[in-house]
């Protein structure tokens, strides 16, 4: 059965990635990165009390899926609610590059 992640397992995961970001990745992440916060999903996330976000750049956020066991980037319109569902198993390093990537050369993320 699935558990949610807690607060401290999702700070170890967190502090994994920033140990392995350098350089502009590490300077973006001290950018965009937030005290863990509970953020609403209505499609998945009402059973574990909503989905990590860990960091604001914009209009995306970058949150854990503890469903799927990995990070993700979506929209928000409304501050506290996640508007897209996605179910990467993405590092957190990996996701900040992807996050990092888009905002440099343009384009759509999908998850």
């Amino acid at each position: 059965m699935w558990k949610p992640i807690t607060e401290k397992e999702l700070s170890s995961e967190i502090c994994k990635a920033e140990a392995e970001l350098e350089g502009k990745y590490l300077n973006f992440w001290n950018l965009i990165n937030i005290s863990p916060e509970k953020w609403s999903e209505p499609t998945f996330g009402n059973e574990g009390g909503g989905f990590w976000v860990i960091a604001i750049c914009g209009r995306k956020i970058i949150w854990f899926n503890d469903i799927e066991d990995g990070f993700n980037i979506s929209d928000y319109t409304e501050y506290g609610k996640i508007d897209g569902y996605y179910c990467n198993q993405d590092e957190l390093k990996t996701t900040v590059l992807i996050l990092f990537e888009q905002i440099t050369f343009g384009g759509q993320i999908i998850g």
